[in-house]
């Protein structure tokens, strides 16, 4: 028997997830603060962008109508 399949490396998916475990330990995760914060800047940004554009889309809208009549 060949020496490479004597030792056997783990398959693709458990190195995969070895790896990725590895890998969440490093990171810094936000507290709770931070979190909220940040999800509130998310959704206030999302809030007045969709405003912007809904006036915009409003407003081609209507220049549209008007154009053809």
């Amino acid at each position: 028997m060949p020496k490479s399949q004597s030792t056997r490396q783990p398959n693709f998916i458990v190195r995969f997830f070895n790896e990725t475990s590895g890998e969440l330990r490093k990171v810094t995760w936000p507290t709770r603060d931070e979190a909220l914060r940040l999800t509130a800047i998310v959704l206030a940004v999302m809030i007045v962008t969709s405003i912007f554009l809904g006036a915009i889309d409003a407003l081609l809208t209507e220049a549209f109508r008007a154009l053809l009549g």
